[in-house]
């Protein structure tokens, strides 16, 4: 049987586009308000929006348009923005007159976070189901995890660790779906962000070798052991070499990046680049 979610499954759930129904309630229906209508929400917690993020939008609603609606609830003769400002900021520099947003008013917006909140508080919700709800109650009421921590009686940090879950490789989100691994291993694999084959490798250790949650912690420490130790060793045969570099009259140096680097050789001639390479 099913699970359903505020009259949805979990498949209803899963983002894998935008899609009205996303943010529409059932009866509800999308109308196209003026943009001149349209009033910033002065609560939004998010106070900076990037401005090429916001230029990448505008081009992509230029072709495609707002397929994911704005919503807002009626304030005189305007509509504040409940959820959708950085659509709405994009749509303006694209030069829509228009836009789709679904209008609903204060007791709708209060009875509708009532039921998400609670939602998110029941106790036969996978961490899947309960990050996804989340998200939805961050989205559609433009939240920060802080504000989402206070309603639900909850430590910020545990709100962010579990809207992070969403962030496991596909097949690592499949297997805490089907419950092949636990949430702490979940935690364990999002730990190893740095490396995409290290998290396929763990997932593999835990569902073909039976791996425990405790088990699992202790060989990502071992792995991210290994990493600095790679990394240290990279750094100081980089570093010798363009001492050795310098110290033979040329210029050289090194950038450092989270995966290895890149080393950097000045020359003026093709002669002095031939014989930078004889060198080393």
């Amino acid at each position: 049987m099913t699970k359903t979610v505020l009259g949805r499954g979990f498949e209803g759930l899963i983002p894998t586009g935008f899609d009205v129904s996303q943010v529409a309630e059932p009866g509800e229906q999308v109308r196209q308000l003026s943009i001149e209508k349209i009033v910033a929400n002065p609560d939004q917690p998010r106070r900076e929006f990037d401005e090429q993020g916001l230029k990448d939008l505008a081009e992509s609603i230029k072709m495609h348009g707002v397929i994911q609606p704005l919503v807002v609830t009626p304030t005189g003769d305007l509509y504040r923005i409940v959820a959708g400002e950085r659509r709405f900021r994009a749509s303006k520099i694209a030069g829509l007159k228009k836009v789709p947003a679904i209008v609903r008013n204060h007791k709708e917006l209060e009875e509708l976070e009532i039921a998400l909140v609670e939602n998110v508080q029941r106790v036969d919700l996978s961490p899947l189901e309960q990050a996804l709800s989340i998200v939805r109650l961050r989205d559609q009421f433009s939240l920060s995890p802080k504000d989402i921590a206070k309603k639900l009686g909850k430590a910020e940090t545990t709100i962010s660790n579990i809207i992070r879950l969403l962030q496991l490789p596909e097949k690592a989100v499949e297997a805490l779906r089907t419950n092949r691994i636990t949430e702490g291993h979940a935690r364990a694999i999002l730990s190893l962000k740095f490396s995409n084959s290290l998290q396929s490798e763990l997932l593999k250790k835990i569902e073909e070798d039976g791996l425990s949650v405790r088990e699992s912690e202790e060989w990502v420490k071992q792995q991210k052991v290994l990493n600095e130790q790679k990394s240290s060793s990279i750094s100081m045969v980089s570093r010798n070499l363009v001492q050795g570099v310098n110290n033979r009259g040329y210029s050289a140096k090194v950038q450092e990046r989270k995966r290895g680097g890149v080393l950097i050789f000045d020359f003026k001639t093709e002669e002095e680049l031939q014989k930078i390479l004889k060198k080393l």
